[in-house]
């Protein structure tokens, strides 16, 4: 390894995708065509990946998904890099802590439960990101903010209407609110989420709430061009968020106090 944590060889100012040696751009890309399967739509594939900068690209799969569709698994080489030691990336400022430290750390510093209202809105049905971080059994070994005795946690499940979780928001009270958008066809999930923000701050009680959104397509970045106050994505626990919660609240109430 080198000083900056890299692997030897690989270059920072110029970091291109590995495969079988360092630095010789091998990627693998897939895609469906509206072509029926055959020599013609091989050779589309083949062509296609050649111009999205792919030297060398073979057909490594293929499939007849039927109805005039056929499907590609392409290997190729990517002549491109990218200056990794420039990139500069939104991060949470946050420890991440356990269920006990958190629970620890509540109890030191609030002196009441924290309100988390929960939900996914709009169209979006899914419940599996939503109910791995608020239910009680929680996610890959971590318990759900349900099981947190400092947290008193309302769920309110999957199509919610924007305008239905603001008042629940303002009957509820809530100190934090938890949204999750796993549906993302033509960006609703955006549009979505920044209509919500629109909402809450018309109320007059954005500065109130701690929003949080979370989703496969969600970045912390994304987040807060959306104007929350965090984004969780893929690989998230329940201790993640409950413990940003945590932090961010007690240091909201810290700079309250003083001022």
């Amino acid at each position: 390894m080198t000083k900056n944590g890299l692997p030897n060889g690989a270059d920072a100012g110029n970091i291109r995708p590995y495969g079988d040696t360092m630095n010789d751009g091998q990627v693998q890309v897939s895609f469906s065509l509206p072509v029926p399967m055959g020599p013609e739509a091989r050779e589309a594939a083949r062509r296609l990946a050649g111009k999205m900068g792919l030297k060398e690209p073979q057909i490594y799969h293929e499939a007849d998904l039927g109805h005039g569709f056929s499907y590609f698994i392409v290997y190729g080489k990517c002549v491109h890099g990218v200056n990794y030691a420039g990139i500069v990336v939104p991060k949470l400022d946050m420890e991440i802590m356990g269920f006990h430290d958190v629970e620890h750390y509540m109890e030191e510093h609030f002196n009441r439960r924290i309100r988390v209202v929960g939900a996914c809105t709009g169209n979006d049905a899914h419940t599996v990101g939503i109910d791995a971080i608020m239910d009680m059994k929680g996610y890959n070994g971590e318990y759900g903010l349900e099981r947190y005795p400092t947290f008193e946690t309302v769920n309110l499940g999957s199509q919610i209407a924007n305008d239905v979780l603001l008042a629940r928001i303002i009957e509820l009270k809530a100190d934090a609110v938890l949204v999750s958008q796993v549906v993302t066809q033509k960006d609703v999930h955006l549009t979505n989420l920044a209509e919500l923000i629109d909402m809450v701050e018309a109320e007059g009680i954005r500065q109130d709430v701690l929003m949080i959104c979370g989703g496969p397509r969600i970045s912390h970045e994304v987040a807060l061009e959306l104007g929350f106050d965090a984004g969780f994505g893929p690989g998230t626990k329940p201790n993640h968020v409950a413990g940003y919660i945590a932090q961010e609240l007690v240091k909201r109430h810290t700079s309250a106090t003083v001022e």
